[in-house]
């Protein structure tokens, strides 16, 4: 029987311990789970019960509810930051401080992922970012790699990377805007050139380098929310 702590919904209670179940079994991405009967009874409550509290689990992909076939171990059973799926429109002000947190945290993952990477592991899914980047329209959604993302994947730190996958994930529009807003050329120069130095382990000028992109981009988006406020006075 499961115990709830004080102030805990057991729709939640009853999430953790499947999640400890998952753990427990050594279950991993794609690993099926026991139908709803059996985890209701081993958790000794009611199937719609045990339902709400897969539901739960499914927002935050820890688990998959597959139609006709059962509920198999999620994607994001790992994760340590997940992207809020219920995020509202962001407004120009938002947008700036998308940039301003990536401004932040960008340079210090291009300097890492120049001192950290493993001799050329992780750089051919980078340079393979650049290729893409480099045919992407403004109309695309996404590239197929997104340089960003892949730079994060080499510094190797998983947190990071999470942090920045989260910041680029969900705000598919509004990246879309700003690649509408920045040069394609300049953007794609600015990459191959971060690239060159993550490849040559010149953490200094990496870091310089993604400080100086940022910097650039984040003047662009100031001056779209600039015009902007000017031309309707009320979204500001």
């Amino acid at each position: 029987m499961l115990t709830t702590s004080r102030g805990a919904s057991l729709s939640y209670s009853l999430a953790q311990g499947i999640l400890e179940m998952i753990s427990d079994r050594g279950l991993t991405h794609g690993d099926v789970l026991p139908n709803a009967r059996t985890l209701a009874e081993h958790f000794d409550v009611t199937i719609p019960t045990i339902r709400e509290a897969l539901r739960t689990l499914e927002a935050t992909g820890a688990v998959e509810l597959r139609h006709g076939s059962g509920t198999y171990v999620g994607a994001n059973i790992g994760r340590l930051v997940l992207p809020n799926p219920n995020g509202l429109d962001l407004t120009g002000d938002i947008r700036l401080q998308m940039i301003n947190a990536r401004f932040v945290i960008e340079p210090q993952i291009a300097e890492l992922a120049a001192i950290s990477r493993d001799g050329d592991a992780g750089l051919e899914a980078l340079e393979e970012s650049l290729e893409s980047s480099d045919w992407a329209l403004p109309s695309v959604v996404t590239p197929q790699l997104n340089f960003h993302r892949e730079l994060a994947r080499v510094a190797g730190n998983v947190v990071l990377y999470e942090v920045v996958d989260s910041l680029l994930s969900l705000r598919s529009r509004e990246h879309r805007e700003i690649r509408r807003m920045y040069d394609r050329k300049k953007d794609h120069a600015q990459h191959r050139a971060i690239y060159d130095a993550v490849k040559k382990n010149d953490a200094a000028l990496a870091h310089t380098l993604m400080h100086e992109h940022l910097s650039d981009i984040r003047a662009v988006v100031t001056e779209e929310a600039l015009t902007a406020q000017k031309d309707d006075p009320s979204a500001s």
